[in-house]
């Protein structure tokens, strides 16, 4: 089963500051039919006009992962931790048990990301955050792994969840597969446009994909393209 859920038709909430698009239900959006896919909660399209941003506020029980796509994120938090997080960069939030954090585009140009909410498999975790930089080129033509709660996918950033956060960047015409083994993925181009069984997604669309064993992207143009593979 592959579904391509178009931009146009997610959720949508724009407050000047942050122009906001929901793939699934949040905040005042709600749609019965998109309320998660396996794990995933939350995939929400952001954009940050500069020197703006989240003040503080807090979570608990989530794993919450930011996916750059522009300009950087400068994150601060309860527990002491201070970063930025730049284009093309992941940083992982463990809410756990409860933390208070900010996120601030403290620059002079948008911020573009993707903030994703995955479910925790189990309460309780000791809340934690870290970033890391994945070079778009060590992941040119397949699928890396970002995010991880699985084991053996060293060098990944880590969730408490049985899931993973992966990126690739292919060129148009280049293929990229990644094994799901039956399990629930959602995949949204960053950029680009691709074609996954006959079925074309372009930039910034949601794809819900389920009961399929191997996952097969084909890069109708240049694609910079994120995936979750959840139970």
């Amino acid at each position: 089963m592959i579904e391509v859920r178009k931009f146009e038709t997610l959720g949508k909430a724009n407050h000047g500051w942050l122009d906001a698009n929901f793939h699934f239900s949040f905040a005042q959006y709600f749609d019965q039919r998109r309320m998660q896919w396996g794990k995933l909660r939350v995939w929400n399209d952001d954009i940050i006009a500069p020197r703006s941003g989240f003040p503080p506020h807090g979570h608990e029980n989530m794993e919450i992962i930011t996916y750059v796509r522009k300009g950087a994120i400068t994150h601060k938090d309860s527990l002491g931790n201070e970063g930025r997080t730049e284009a093309g960069d992941v940083q992982v939030m463990s809410a756990g048990t409860g933390i208070q954090h900010a996120e601030y585009n403290v620059d002079d140009e948008e911020t573009h990301s993707f903030q994703l909410w995955i479910m925790p498999d189990r309460q309780g975790h000791a809340p934690s955050w870290g970033t890391k930089t994945f070079p778009k080129d060590a992941r040119s033509g397949r699928f890396d792994v970002l995010a991880s709660g699985r084991e053996g996918d060293e060098g990944a950033l880590t969730i408490h969840a049985d899931a993973r956060v992966l990126g690739a960047t292919i060129a148009a015409g280049e293929t990229a597969t990644y094994d799901l083994g039956g399990r629930k993925g959602y995949l949204v181009p960053a950029t680009g446009k691709l074609e996954i069984d006959g079925k074309v997604a372009e930039a910034r669309d949601g794809v819900a994909i389920a009961d399929l064993d191997t996952l097969t992207v084909k890069a109708l143009e240049d694609s910079e393209v994120v995936l979750v593979d959840t139970a």
